[in-house]
């Protein structure tokens, strides 16, 4: 076994290091260091999790990328005025907060990014470099965070806005069509260069965002190949996982769904971003499919809809409406409105799948972290969307005994 991890220092690398997520993560760690705040929401906190050997909160370092000009103060000072984040909390956690803000690099620019107001100069120019620059830049960012701060590890954790969705590129299809594209200088995505970068430069990787990242099999081909775990895609924080938790009732009752209807309303810069078609397409695709998944029929009628209501902020509210059929062909329905902040929801579940890679990376675990199927979406590994039965398999992982690890890591 490699040293416990009491004695180690762990790496949490976010993308988006600046929005509200990452600004969550790093407040809502600094107060559970000092004992200010309570676990909520981490699961790998609690029973049957918390007697498995994770990292302590005391061991992580973090840093990141953004594009944007922002600082980690002025975020909070956001979310403390939004409801999100106490002043207290933000007081408290300065010092640390400053400290990570000197850390953060400048981020990849994706193409359809362009245009908003508080990028940053040095992302723009970092975008107009051809790919391979791009990920030599962040390989080398990520390799000076290790050896500045003498980490035993590094997880790196998309938490940026979502992508324009993009249609499957052949060079996608294998590692070395892939690199012979990197070669030609074919451009990527950014979220595909920063996923090649972190599992290149041995970080475990995890991708909270809907993008490609390392779902393409090119890059999953990496991560065999270099020995590294990775999961993803799409934390599921809200309305999703009311879905994902309720949809197999109706399955299980064998009740007759004939529509089930969703409306999103939200504020702050991803709800900016969604308010584009081509991103808001790469959203809707992970949060149609798992209805019909679940429940069997790929003909039942969903829909989702996403607006941008800048008023709410870091606020989201969805409503739910499913028509469904019972006994004597009774029609009847169900509604449901679910109001919730995304980043306090989410920022839990990057502690936990942190602490969830770093883990897999000691145990010298490799590829998909099927596991994890219940913190996303649309998981990598594929599998059912059934929350109950996603989370029994981390039950199932949690309970079986520990491999010898590789040492090394």
């Amino acid at each position: 076994m490699s040293s416990e991890p009491t004695n180690r220092r762990i790496g949490l690398w976010m993308i988006g290091a600046r929005g509200s997520i990452a600004t969550c993560v790093a407040y809502g760690l600094s107060g559970l260091r000092e004992g200010l705040l309570d676990p909520v929401g981490i699961a790998t906190a609690q029973e049957p999790f918390r007697k498995l050997d994770f990292a302590p909160w005391e061991s992580f370092v973090l840093g990141g990328h953004d594009v944007c000009r922002r600082t980690v103060s002025e975020s909070a000072a956001e979310l403390v005025r939004h409801g999100i984040l106490t002043s207290d909390l933000v007081v408290a956690g300065s010092t640390e907060a400053t400290a990570y803000e000197a850390r953060i690099r400048p981020g990849l620019l994706d193409e359809p990014d362009v245009g908003f107001a508080d990028l940053d100069p040095a992302a723009a120019r970092n975008g107009a470099r051809e790919a391979r620059a791009q990920i030599e830049q962040i390989t080398e960012d990520l390799r000076h965070f290790r050896t500045e701060h003498e980490l035993d590890a590094v997880v790196v954790v998309n938490l940026a806005s979502t992508e324009a969705h993009r249609a499957d590129r052949p060079e996608w299809a294998s590692l070395a069509e892939f690199e012979a594209a990197l070669a030609e200088g074919r451009s990527q995505p950014a979220s595909v260069l920063y996923a090649y970068a972190a599992i290149a430069s041995g970080a475990a990787y995890v991708n909270f965002t809907p993008s490609r990242g390392a779902s393409i099999p090119a890059l999953r081909e990496l991560a065999e190949t270099r020995g590294l775990p990775h999961c993803g895609n799409d934390g599921k924080t809200g309305e999703t996982l009311v879905k994902t938790a309720l949809a197999p009732m109706f399955a299980a009752r064998a009740l007759r769904v004939l529509a089930w209807q969703g409306y999103n309303m939200l504020g702050n810069r991803d709800g900016e971003v969604l308010s584009e078609p081509a991103h808001r397409e790469s959203k809707l695709r992970n949060k149609g499919e798992v209805v019909r998944s679940i429940l069997g029929d790929p003909n039942v009628h969903t829909h989702v809809g996403i607006d941008y209501v800048p008023s709410l902020q870091d606020w989201k509210t969805a409503w739910d409406f499913v028509h469904f059929e019972g006994f004597l062909g009774a029609r009847m329905s169900l509604q449901f409105t679910w109001v919730g902040s995304d980043s306090a929801l989410a920022a839990p579940l990057v502690l936990d799948l942190a602490r969830w890679a770093e883990l897999a990376l000691r145990r010298g675990e490799s590829g998909a972290m099927t596991h994890t199927a219940s913190y996303f979406k649309a998981p990598v590994g594929g599998g059912t969307h059934d929350f109950h039965a996603q989370f029994g398999k981390l039950l199932e992982y949690a309970a079986k005994p520990v491999r010898a690890a590789r040492a090394g890591r």
